[in-house]
């Protein structure tokens, strides 16, 4: 099977990373799905880039804990961090994990934050996936 085949079948790909992406993490710790982590990287074709990376990237993998304080004010920084129209990947841990969040938490703070939420997946045993994505800019605003 080619690369290109194994990319058009991966979660990374579905969830609509791409290659050449500049990916952005935020939130990283010992407890993140490695695997996803190098799944995205596999596809993009690079490492990603820390919380300390100073220009715009193109997408944020985004890990979330009920304790690292308030989700939205977390992602409306990361939209601070992205182009109009990009790619948000909040991760959260699962239903009973230590740093669950609730659904309901994710939805209200995604649409204050001005982000719509697409699709959640299960990323691996332990974490969630919740696609959010920037809006476009307005036509007025060009």
């Amino acid at each position: 099977m080619s690369a290109t085949a194994d990319h058009a079948e991966s979660l990374a790909a579905r969830l609509g990373f791409q290659s050449e992406q500049v990916v952005q993490e935020i939130g990283y710790d010992d407890d993140v799905d490695q695997e996803f982590r190098e799944e995205v990287e596999e596809l993009i074709g690079n490492d990603l880039v820390d919380e300390d990376y100073d220009d715009v990237a193109d997408a944020v993998l985004l890990w979330f804990r009920d304790e690292d304080g308030d989700l939205t004010d977390t992602l409306v920084d990361a939209t601070e961090l992205v182009e109009d129209a990009a790619l948000i990947l909040l991760l959260t841990p699962k239903t009973g994990r230590p740093g669950y969040v609730e659904a309901s938490d994710i939805s209200e703070a995604a649409q204050t934050a001005g982000l719509s939420q697409t699709k959640s997946v299960s990323v691996g045993k332990e974490w969630n996936a919740s696609r959010l994505m920037t809006p476009k800019a307005a036509k007025s605003k060009r």
